[in-house]
């Protein structure tokens, strides 16, 4: 068999390489409008998605629709990619700064004033809600990255975050496809959030939402967060209510899924089903604590191991969706590192399970890292190297024991995100 680490990086390379937009998005460009085509876009893959949909233009539009089309994308600091007429902008992510209200506003300037045979092709990705970023009247840029920041380290989750930052936002919630009115809206997404909603992709800026002020104002009391009071105003404010389905604003606007989580599992599967190794898929929306997530599929592969159920190694355990982490230490590490680590605490070191956690964007939290590696004796080297290894979970410390012992994953920006990739490979 192939060495573990080799094919755990081989299913990884896979689910990325799925999650390609230039193998995905032709397929699904509209023919050209009459009038102009405005492209607009936000994310972590804003980028490669810009350069993919100019590259099926190329080949698929006429001259005199190419020479109307225009647009603007706003992408996370790293993530860029040449394009030849889209311009490209960069904010920073998880937490807004102001380029992300830059950002925001060049997208509304970008769709301003436009005519009912004009399309806009919105261009949907991971890490929108952070690279667009414009709060309501009243609430500054500073208070609304305080609310981000209190969201993140209560471990909250993607779709409360959403909600709450939906209703202080003057660009999220739909608010963007209404501003494009009366011209027709094409969001074209890519999915990194369980169930693939295309109103929590992003935060929704060209989808109608059905959530409430209401709901917000519940999800801030349920994390026991104390919002500033021009927070606590604006989801007081029903203006700030969010553009809800049937708004005859959005009457011509539609949403396709072109990239889900699901098909990149499906591409890990099939490299471990050509490696002679079972895939046991246990879904793309997999949330919650990621220590706690990791105590469950540790004891999944416990269970391969030493009974065969519910499958016979070898056998690769696969999962997708996104993860939290509740903030209670003051260390470096993001959600996959902190899953990795939790395994390896609850799997002492059992032999013959290996593991690798990372996200597909290749940046877990804001480290350098997609995430890490897991091995039978990855507790021994660490401890070896001078580490306790339950301390460093308490203090959300993971990045520098897995740094010290070389199980880091480090691949740059892969410019595309479906979120959290885990595979747990019992021999």
């Amino acid at each position: 068999m192939i060495a573990p680490r080799a094919l755990l990086r081989s299913m990884f390379d896979a689910a990325v390489a799925a999650a390609d937009p230039a193998r995905v998005l032709a397929r699904h460009l509209p023919p050209p409008p009459a009038g102009d085509t405005v492209v607009i876009g936000f994310g972590k893959a804003a980028a490669s998605m810009a350069a993919a949909l100019e590259a099926a233009i190329e080949t698929q539009w006429p001259e005199a629709a190419k020479k109307r089309m225009r647009g603007v994308v706003v992408a996370r600091y790293g993530h860029v990619v040449p394009t030849r007429t889209i311009r490209v902008l960069e904010a920073s992510h998880p937490v807004p700064d102001a380029a992300s209200v830059s950002g925001a506003r060049a997208l509304f300037d970008a769709v301003a004033g436009l005519r009912a045979d004009d399309l806009v092709i919105c261009l949907a990705s991971g890490g929108g809600s952070a690279v667009v970023s414009l709060p309501v009247a009243g609430v500054t840029p500073e208070e609304k990255r305080a609310l981000n920041v209190a969201l993140l380290n209560a471990g909250a989750g993607i779709d409360e975050m959403n909600c709450v930052r939906k209703h202080v936002s003057a660009i999220k919630g739909g608010r963007l496809a209404a501003a494009c009115a009366p011209a027709r809206v094409l969001t074209l997404a890519i999915s990194d959030v369980p169930g693939d909603d295309p109103a929590v992709i992003a935060s929704g800026p060209t989808v109608a939402d059905a959530t409430t002020l209401a709901d917000a104002r519940a999800i801030l009391a349920r994390h026991r967060i104390e919002a500033g009071a021009s927070i606590v105003r604006a989801l007081a404010d029903p203006a700030n209510e969010t553009i809800h389905p049937g708004d005859a604003r959005l009457k011509d606007a539609r949403c396709e899924v072109v990239i889900a989580p699901r098909l990149s599992l499906a591409a890990a599967a099939a490299v471990a089903r050509a490696h002679g190794v079972t895939p046991l898929i246990l879904g793309d929306t997999i949330e919650g604590e990621a220590r706690e997530a990791a105590k469950v599929m540790a004891a999944i592969a416990i269970s391969c191991k030493a009974h065969g159920e519910p499958v016979v190694p070898p056998c690769v355990i696969l999962s997708g969706g996104e993860t939290t982490v509740t903030v209670r230490g003051k260390g470096k590490g993001g959600r996959n590192q902190e899953f990795a680590l939790g395994l390896a605490l609850a799997l002492k070191g059992a032999p013959g399970i290996h593991a690798l956690a990372a996200d597909t964007d290749g940046i877990d939290g804001v480290c350098d890292a997609a995430g890490a590696f897991v091995t039978p004796d990855s507790l021994a080297r660490a401890e070896a190297a001078g580490f306790n290894a339950a301390k460093r979970q308490q203090d959300n410390d993971c990045y520098p024991l897995f740094d010290a012992i070389g199980d880091l994953l480090r691949t740059g920006p892969t410019l595309t995100n479906v979120n959290d990739f885990r595979a747990i490979l019992v021999r």
